[in-house]
């Protein structure tokens, strides 16, 4: 009997979101080199090249069949796949699990030819499910509506190029990014109305996110410590990755969850209290835009 409690509670341990084995560090300012399988949500998401596949974009493991990636990554007619447990893109450590996506939903008002028009957002489901474990876990989905202050310490992760038109990351890179709100990113001398509400801004000053970063995870840790996918990486200035008050613009997740509970129906594999997405299938949650 106490075998079988413990095996549920190791397996209810696993699943459960946004509650890293392996404690990232919270205590950095500028880019370094994350602490190995401390964000286990985060995902490269490789597009086939035609003989081969490689790194197009990030993105989060929100349940153990469902990626949430930028609708930007994401071309019409292309295949895509994910891999976990990934850290070291330049070579093979063990715990890589790659996966097809079976399908793909780009947000039906994403415009590819207006990044400021807002919904830059995908969901890609997997062909199986993810095998979870201490190196891959689901990020949790913010609640509808919630929204961090300004200077909360939040932090971008990807495998993007380490400065302006410099090479891309091997190792995964994470950069400590504070919240900027609404009413400053949206100053003409910031952003002006290149931001919507639908979208989050965060750094701006010593780092930021760069090319390849995109459709990767802006983490914010909640109040009960569980950490939440609150952004995906959208667009940056042309400029340079690392441009005073043009701080990197995330696609901010709970402005969405409406949308991503529309997609219920698809959803065929549940883990009961391990996931916020969990209570949203069967009822009518709301979106605060």
């Amino acid at each position: 009997m106490m075998e079988a409690l413990l095996i549920l509670l190791l397996v209810a341990g696993a699943n459960a979101c946004g509650n890293p084995t392996y404690l990232p560090y919270t205590r950095v300012v500028n880019g370094i080199n994350a602490r190995p399988y401390s964000w286990p949500w985060q995902v490269s998401l490789e597009v086939n090249r035609g003989t081969y596949y490689s790194h197009t974009c990030g993105g989060s493991l929100i349940d153990s069949n469902w990626v949430v990636t930028a609708g930007h990554c994401i071309s019409s007619g292309r295949s895509y796949r994910v891999v976990l447990g990934e850290y070291n893109r330049s070579m093979d450590e063990g715990p890589e699990e790659v996966i097809d996506a079976a399908k793909i939903f780009v947000h039906p008002q994403w415009e590819p030819s207006c990044l400021a028009c807002g919904n830059d957002i995908a969901l890609i489901k997997l062909t199986k499910p993810a095998t979870l474990s201490d190196k891959v876990k689901p990020a949790c989905i913010p609640p509808a509506g919630e929204i961090f202050e300004n200077g909360f310490p939040c932090f971008v992760t990807g495998w993007g190029r380490l400065y302006t038109g410099g090479p891309t990351a091997a190792e995964l890179q994470q950069a400590l990014l504070p919240i900027v709100d609404h009413q400053t990113c949206k100053q003409v001398d910031w952003w002006g109305n290149s931001v919507r509400t639908t979208m989050v801004c965060a750094g701006g000053y010593e780092k930021s996110g760069c090319n390849g970063d995109s459709g990767g995870p802006l983490n914010c840790q909640g109040a009960e410590g569980l950490w939440y996918v609150f952004g995906v990486v959208s667009f940056g200035s042309s400029r340079g990755c690392n441009t005073p008050q043009k701080p990197t613009v995330f696609t901010r997740v709970s402005a969405f969850n409406s949308w991503i509970a529309s997609l219920c129906p698809y959803f065929d594999s549940w883990h009961p209290k391990t996931n916020h997405i969990d209570s949203w299938c069967g009822e009518d949650p709301s979106s605060e835009a």
